[in-house]
């Protein structure tokens, strides 16, 4: 008996703790507070399955050199700022997100994730991230344009890297910080 009163009082007292946690204002909310617990793994558990339940299993538009030449012009205007251009830190905007934006032409980027996976991600956004959705904004074919410029950014043919590389060599426009 003392054992059931046990497990009932523990369901009870967990989620009125979690409300008080919340409710209090005790949650880091701020993009520079330390994440709260098991939060990274939870986000990342159900991002991953939603996008692999979702995601187009085929490629509508090939990677070949004229759609990875688009998909680094739409990079350029819509994605660089967040994820960064080759051989270019990341930017202001960049440092101050939480979660802190992956820069895809550093390491690994997304170059190990199916093309689907990163449509699915373009075209839906990610919630809590910052990562907006493009679906209303971008073409199908656009979308299958960067995803495919970011599934292949480490086999990017050279007029491809030269038009990135010429994206992060040109002068900002953005005045200086005082």
């Amino acid at each position: 008996m003392k054992f059931l009163a046990g497990i009932v009082l523990g369901l009870i007292i967990i989620p009125i703790c979690g409300l008080l946690y919340f409710s209090l204002g005790m949650a880091p909310v701020a993009t520079a507070a330390q994440p709260m617990p098991f939060e990274k793994r939870l986000a990342n558990m159900a991002l991953n399955m939603r996008v692999e339940k979702e995601m187009p299993k085929s490629e509508s538009f090939p990677a070949d050199e004229n759609n990875l030449l688009a998909g680094a012009t739409i990079y350029k205007q819509d994605c660089a700022v967040c994820h960064g251009l080759p051989g270019q830190s990341p930017t202001p905007i960049a440092a101050g997100m939480f979660p802190k934006p992956p820069q895809l032409f550093k390491g690994k980027g997304v170059t190990d994730d199916p093309p689907g996976a990163t449509y699915w991600k373009v075209a839906n956004g990610i919630r809590l991230t910052g990562m907006p959705a493009f679906k209303q904004s971008l073409s199908d074919q656009q979308l299958w344009q960067v995803s495919q410029l970011l599934a292949h950014a480490d086999k990017v043919p050279p007029s491809v890297h030269a038009a990135l590389a010429a994206a992060a060599a040109a002068p900002s426009a953005r005045p200086a910080a005082p």
